[in-house]
């Protein structure tokens, strides 16, 4: 969908959110929502999948009655879901946001997906189910060093950005290459346009602070816990999916998986997790910084009021 196909002149514009795991996104997008007439609109890879409610921590059956939400759940746990999926998804959904006259508004931690939004993605066709099945085995069978040897040999260019424990990208890109013929940095320079127009949204990054952040990742885990994330991690397991696909690495359903499997006890799975999330968010402050040129750091507290002052422009 082209930016005109996308916002016409009756479109308002956006409000981009993002920002660390529990810096507070989800309260200040349903703040703005409320204030602004908008809709809330997913970009967390996680929270687009219905088996991982609790444990992503998404929005509440309460928070929805305040405001629609939109890509929430909507995916199944099986499902391989790509960046390139919720560029088709979430076209939908501005594009419905545009029709009904509201603000959309964008939140979440997935770099990737706003990225894609604001700059465009490369349009990867999809891998038939035998090839991916046949990588997988593989996968299972070599190890991924294995694999990521085979493919310094065959895309070398496409292999140095890849570290050799990284199996899930691994096996993608030899997906690609077993499916297509063609490297993943060939598909990369053809591309499906931007959704947006980036100078026209309203972009920010909760700058929390660091020991609050860890403070409050600590405290949501446990919540977690204690609303039932262990349960929906056991129903998750009982499915017995491909332990590649995305939904199966959300932050501590591995870790949660290992403690049913009598491997770790609960508060190791537990602290596993909280340190798996702490790490993450680092790498996310980090990667917006350089890949997004044009947002505005802010801090949380400070946010509302600063969207606020953007939007009036």
């Amino acid at each position: 969908m082209s930016l005109d196909e996308s916002f016409g002149e009756r479109a308002r514009r956006p409000v981009l959110i993002a920002g660390p795991t529990a810096s507070g996104k989800s309260a200040l997008a349903l703040a703005l929502a409320e204030r602004l007439d908008g809709v809330i609109v997913n970009a967390d890879s996680m929270q687009v999948y219905r088996d991982l409610h609790i444990i992503t921590a998404r929005p509440s059956a309460a928070d929805e009655q305040r405001a629609p939400h939109r890509l929430y759940g909507h995916v199944d746990a099986a499902v391989n879901y790509s960046v390139g999926g919720w560029c088709r998804d979430v076209s939908a959904a501005l594009a419905e946001a545009n029709r009904e006259g509201r603000v959309p508004i964008l939140v979440g931690g997935t770099g990737l997906y706003f990225k894609a939004l604001t700059q465009g993605l490369s349009e990867v066709p999809p891998t038939p189910p035998e090839v991916r099945a046949m990588v997988r085995a593989r996968l299972d069978a070599e190890g991924a060093a294995a694999l990521h040897a085979e493919l310094a040999r065959r895309d070398p260019a496409v292999a140095e950005r890849l570290r050799p424990g990284d199996s899930m990208r691994i096996a993608r890109a030899l997906e690609v290459l077993e499916a297509t013929g063609r490297s993943l940095a060939d598909w990369h320079r053809d591309g499906m346009p931007a959704i947006l127009d980036p100078g026209q949204a309203v972009k920010v990054f909760l700058d929390a602070d660091r020991a609050e952040l860890y403070r409050r990742i600590d405290a949501r885990f446990d919540a977690m816990l204690a609303a039932g994330a262990l349960e929906e991690v056991r129903a998750l397991a009982a499915r017995n999916l491909d332990p590649l696909l995305p939904a199966m690495k959300a932050h501590g359903v591995p870790w949660l998986r290992r403690h049913l499997a009598g491997e770790i006890t609960l508060a190791e799975a537990a602290e596993h997790g909280k340190q798996d999330t702490r790490r993450y968010t680092k790498r996310q402050r980090t990667w917006f910084r350089n890949q997004m040129p044009g947002w505005t750091f802010v801090k949380p507290e400070l946010a509302a009021d600063l969207i606020a002052r953007e939007y009036a422009r």
